[in-house]
């Protein structure tokens, strides 16, 4: 029997601005960005991932900050957790800032950024469904000083991907200056990883309310159907409050189309049941999607 540790990164590179990491990618092809590190160390600990060479982000001070652009707020892709969990940042954009400081112990929320969040698309990620409700976009940096724009949702789905030697460069958010809530449940007490979560925009300019669960599906749902529903209820010129029941009815709507109930068999019997854990994952997001409009509406 034979033992294989890790295998070590062959070359590191610390660039000092966007378009020097892109080069730096471009160069090695098989490198792999790294900012904070918590999703990737993990990975490389535990025998997953294997880096030929790593470009550390960590000195490219041009995306650790952020900017009011055109009624958008422009996210570096480099700000950390504990940076959008400021008060400062709440005021700007509080889920996303809620989000930030749910996302796990003092060590991870130093560590981990919002590029490296979406990047590795985790389900968990507490800041993707925010960046869901928001809408998003993302801005991508590639060879050449080339820059484009992607919705985020493009490359959660996949239906965007990264080509090789680019990077998330920013995230540009719009200001809704509106409520907005996001709220998680974990498996324990205390930070933790997310079992579902739910961020609830209110969009007053549009009548409209935005909706994303994360953590029950590979990448963050947006109930449609639920939002249109709720939307149509609220007087947006009035005082805008529902009923409990209002608020409650939205939450099963919410649950029922993230997790819904078994196809019917193909020879017409009758549809199977959900097992118990999807039943109270269903009751859990019923009650945070109920929560977090009762929130954004009170």
């Amino acid at each position: 029997m034979t033992t294989h540790a890790p295998q070590a990164a062959h070359t590191v590179t610390l660039p000092g601005s966007l378009d020097e990491a892109v080069a730096a990618l471009a160069a090695m092809p098989a490198a792999v960005p790294v900012a904070g590190g918590t999703d990737l160390m993990a990975a490389v600990n535990s025998g997953l991932l294997r880096p030929a060479g790593l470009v550390g982000l960590g000195r490219i001070s041009e995306i650790r900050g952020w900017q009011y652009q055109d009624g958008h707020a422009l996210l570096g892709a480099g700000l950390t957790h504990a940076r959008m969990g400021r008060p400062d940042f709440a005021a700007l954009i509080p889920a996303l800032a809620a989000a930030a400081r749910a996302a796990g112990p003092p060590q991870i929320r130093n560590a981990g950024t919002l590029g490296g969040n979406i990047a590795s698309a985790a389900p968990t990620g507490d800041a993707l469904p925010v960046l869901a409700a928001l809408e998003a976009t993302l801005i991508i940096a590639g060879p050449g000083g080339s820059r484009r724009e992607i919705p985020v949702g493009h490359l959660l789905t996949g239906y965007e991907m990264l080509a090789p030697g680019e990077l998330i460069g920013y995230v540009r958010v719009p200001l809704l200056h509106a409520p907005q809530t996001f709220l998680k449940a974990t498996g324990r007490t205390g930070p933790g990883r997310a079992t579902a979560s739910v961020a609830v925009v209110l969009d007053p300019a549009r009548r409209g309310v935005r909706c994303a669960v994360g953590a029950v599906a590979p990448m963050p749902l947006r109930p449609l159907d639920a939002e249109r529903w709720v939307a149509s209820l609220i007087d947006w010129d009035g005082e805008r409050t529902l009923a409990p029941e209002a608020c409650a009815a939205f939450g099963e709507y919410v649950a029922a189309a993230c997790i819904p109930d078994p196809a019917p068999a193909p020879d017409g019997g009758e549809p199977g049941t959900l097992p118990p854990a999807a039943l109270h994952l269903r009751r859990t997001v019923a009650t945070l999607a109920r929560r977090a409009l009762g929130r954004a509406l009170a």
